[in-house]
């Protein structure tokens, strides 16, 4: 019988799986980003300018962090004129999930 490492070392993710789940974790391990996606989960669909209001940093700053989350696929953003709402990005989180459990 396996043990429980042995198990999670042979799960079998491609090389591209992997990167992609070392990108959204890598993601998620900043304070302030995770605190815009447990944010988003009750807020999804809100406008950049909710975010900054909702967290004590300037609005570049959230800017940025939005853009990580964008680019490891945790949201997407919708441009509506001269605003932009952000929203979980339901496929992604799905994936990551899916992945998280067949590994713990």
């Amino acid at each position: 019988m396996k043990s429980y490492l042995e198990a999670c070392c042979t799960i079998d993710l491609s090389e591209r799986e992997q990167k992609k789940m070392v990108i959204m974790f890598n993601a998620l391990g900043n304070p302030s980003r995770f605190e815009v996606m447990k944010y988003l989960v009750t807020h999804n669909g809100c406008y950049t300018s909710e975010i900054v209001d909702h967290l004590p940093q300037a609005q570049a700053t959230v800017s940025q962090h939005l853009k990580v989350l964008d680019e490891a696929g945790w949201v997407d953003r919708l441009y509506e004129g001269t605003a932009t709402s952000i929203c979980l990005n339901e496929k992604n989180i799905s994936w990551f999930k899916k992945k998280t459990g067949d590994i713990f």
